[in-house]
């Protein structure tokens, strides 16, 4: 009956809220860890040089 529709919408919400409560401690916790070796290793991430974008496409030669 609509008592059982109730109880494990309740049930399902609290297990849905449990499950995106945990991932996202799981990536807050992966994020933590990945900025805090680039902060300790600064030599293996250097700033890429910035490229205009036509730096970045090829040279355009029409198909005849």
């Amino acid at each position: 009956g609509v008592h059982r529709q109730i109880l494990f919408t309740t049930v399902g919400w609290f297990v849905g809220y449990y499950l995106v409560k945990r991932t996202e401690y799981f990536h807050a916790k992966v994020d933590r860890e990945l900025f805090e070796y680039i902060r300790h290793h600064p030599e293996d991430f250097k700033a890429a040089e910035k490229k205009r974008i036509g730096q970045l496409l090829e040279d355009f030669h029409p198909v005849r």
